[in-house]
């Protein structure tokens, strides 16, 4: 009890702002999904959606200011995933990208529904990508057009993807990516969040939500 006095004596505007998660509508989001990985706090969303730091307010999810999100309209992101949250990440998703529940990206990470022609660079060569539930893309690793990554597909640090594992259930790593290792699929483990959050965005309200708002 006193620990907690002294850390909000110290802090004087985590008292207000915990309240408010709390009891208005609006920023409930923050106080339940306190159980996710990608969990945004107040400052965050703040920072993206309020001040539009780094030029990532359209995003529907956590963004970080040091990430850089282009055409949000055509990407759909699950529960808990939240592509660009952590720093440094590269993600367009002209060509249309999906990425489904529980699903996490570390830092540094490049994902492109587009590339260049190699015989002239003005020519974009699309390809749509799909990444599946409760996979792990590790830090620097790059996705490029046409992949789509199974369910629990791990893809090791600064591993470049430009092929389909469809099967899922399996670590890919190198350059290009290969598959290094099968994973039992018994030994993998579902679970869920006590709420259910597309970003920012409640699921009650998403199906409506992406009508209004999406291209893909």
């Amino acid at each position: 009890m006193l620990k907690s006095l002294k850390y909000f004596l110290n802090n004087p505007l985590r008292l207000p702002i915990v309240l408010i998660t709390k009891t208005v509508p609006f920023f409930r989001f923050i106080y339940e999904t306190a159980d996710y990985q990608n969990r945004p706090d107040f400052e965050f969303w703040f920072k993206q959606k309020v001040l539009n730091w780094g030029g990532n307010r359209r995003a529907y999810w956590p963004v970080h200011w040091t990430s850089k999100v282009y055409d949000p309209e055509r990407i759909i992101v699950g529960i808990d995933s939240c592509p660009g949250i952590m720093g440094g990440c590269y993600i367009t998703g002209r060509a249309g990208l999906v990425i489904d529940d529980y699903t996490q990206i570390g830092p540094n990470v490049v994902i492109v529904t587009a590339n260049h022609d190699p015989y002239d660079l003005r020519v974009p060569v699309e390809g749509p990508i799909k990444i599946g539930k409760y996979c792990w893309i590790g830090a620097g690793a790059k996705i490029m057009p046409d992949v789509i990554l199974g369910d629990w597909t791990t893809v090791a640090a600064g591993a470049v993807v430009t092929k389909p594992f469809a099967e899922g259930h399996c670590i890919v790593a190198g350059v290009p990516a290969r598959k290094v290792k099968d994973l039992e699929k018994e030994k993998c483990i579902p679970y869920k969040a006590m709420h259910a959050y597309y970003g920012y965005i409640p699921a009650h309200k998403f199906e409506r939500f992406r009508k209004r708002k999406f291209n893909v």
